[in-house]
This record gives C-alpha cells, sequence and structure tokens, in this order.
C-alpha cells in the first residue's frame, strides 16, 4: 500500500500529532483533517466505499492509529434518511507505509432479525472506549454499534466488539420487547482475555443497559461469570 497518498497521509500525521497534548491518548479528527487526510485514492485503497462518519486517532506504544467509521444511508419507503450498511478500518500510521491492522463491516439483515425487520444500523460511539485497560502500554478498542426494528432499538441487534492484538472478540444481543425475544451470545474467546478487559466490556453492558438501549437476560452478569457462551431468560 506504498502510494503518494500514504505519503501525504503521513506528512500531515506528524503535523497533527505535534498539536496533541502528550498526555492524550486519543483524539477526533475534525471534518476538514478528514478531507485532507482521507483522499479519494486513500479511502479506494483502504475499501472504503461509503461516506466517512468520524475518525479518532489513538497512540500507544505500537504506534499512531487512525480508527475510521463509515456508514451508508438509503431512503425507506416512507422516504427517511436510514442506514442500511457500516464498514469500520483500523490503520497503523507510524511510517510511511501504513498498516491496516482491522475491518469490519456489517448491514441490516435483509429478512430481518429474530424478532422484528431491521430499518437502520450504525455505530454508538458514546460508547466508544480506546483505552489501554490492562497496561501493557497498548490500547485495546472497544466498538458498539446497533440496529433498530419496528420498536427501534428494542427489538434491535447490539454488538460489543474488542480487538486484542488484533484479534476480534464479539458479544452479540438480540434485544426484544418480551423476555423470551431476547439472548445474549458470547464468543468463546472472549473468556481468554485478560480479566480486566473482560470486566471493562462488562461495565461497557451495563452503561448500554442504564441508557436503556438493551436489556440483557437477567443474570447475565453470573452467567458471564461462569463463561456462559449463550444466555436468556429461560
Amino acid at each position: 500500500m506504498k502510494t503518494t497518498s500514504f505519503l501525504l497521509l503521513y506528512l500531515l500525521l506528524l503535523s497533527a500529532i505535534a498539536q496533541e497534548q502528550e498526555e492524550s491518548y486519543y483524539w477526533q479528527l475534525h471534518e476538514a483533517q478528514v478531507e485532507d487526510y482521507f483522499t479519494q485514492e486513500l479511502r479506494q485503497e483502504l475499501n472504503i466505499t461509503y461516506p466517512i462518519f468520524r475518525v479518532y486517532g489513538f497512540k500507544d506504544k505500537l504506534g499512531t492509529h487512525y480508527l475510521v467509521l463509515s456508514e451508508h444511508a438509503y431512503y425507506n419507503n416512507a422516504h427517511e434518511t436510514k442506514l442500511d450498511s457500516i464498514r469500520a478500518v483500523c490503520i497503523n500510521v507510524s511510517n510511511e507505509n501504513p498498516v491496516l491492522e482491522w475491518s469490519i463491516n456489517d448491514f441490516i439483515l435483509s429478512e430481518g432479525n429474530q424478532v422484528s425487520e431491521e430499518y437502520s444500523i450504525w455505530f454508538w460511539t458514546k460508547f466508544l472506549k480506546l483505552e489501554d485497560i490492562d497496561k501493557d502500554g497498548i490500547i485495546e478498542p472497544i466498538l458498539v454499534y446497533g440496529t433498530s426494528g419496528i420498536n427501534g432499538t428494542d427489538d434491535g441487534r447490539v454488538k460489543l466488539l474488542t480487538f486484542y492484538h488484533g484479534e476480534k472478540k464479539a458479544i452479540r444481543h438480540q434485544n426484544g420487547t418480551l423476555d423470551h425475544e431476547r439472548n445474549t451470545q458470547v464468543d468463546k474467546s472472549f473468556y481468554e482475555l485478560p480479566i480486566a478487559i473482560q470486566q471493562r466490556i462488562k461495565e461497557v453492558m451495563q452503561e448500554i443497559s442504564t441508557h436503556n438501549l438493551a436489556i440483557f437476560p437477567s443474570g447475565w452478569q453470573e452467567a458471564m461469570q461462569k463463561k456462559t457462551l449463550k444466555f436468556d431468560e429461560n
């Protein structure tokens, strides 16, 4: 991925970092910076075909990284603007040849989820975490997004993702207005994460619940303590 665009990105990055306070681990790029850094050529090389919603920069002992969030809009039958697809890309931009570290794509389900037809999907940046949780000098991003159905987020899906040493770990939750409709699935590899990271993700789950964006099955904390992979209200 050695291109003129990447060289420009690297030079602009150095300028941006110089303006950041030393104690800042991450920051959000301004719209003008996003337009300057992420040229059409660079977006094409990174396969960013959706409009960029937000970009975060963060630093750790592995270097400086950009997390790019992009979303694709469409018009539904009621002529309302909704989002049907999302893509996140994380790159290390510490030298002239930035490296793609990971990417994720997702979309609304064409036939709906287990409970409802789906109308929109978007990043829940309120819950985004860019922290060195286990104090090893490397930031473990926690990314959250969800969908909406007939009753909004009440019957949509929620996904919590973390990336540990470049590997994705996921928790997938199905919301529902009725008890029997709700269930949560946890990747087996989630329980291999350091305890501090597991605990931080549980705290994010509690944040989501407090904001009334998900109702996790009763006793979910105990279920996760027992390393349960799937739990519901039954």
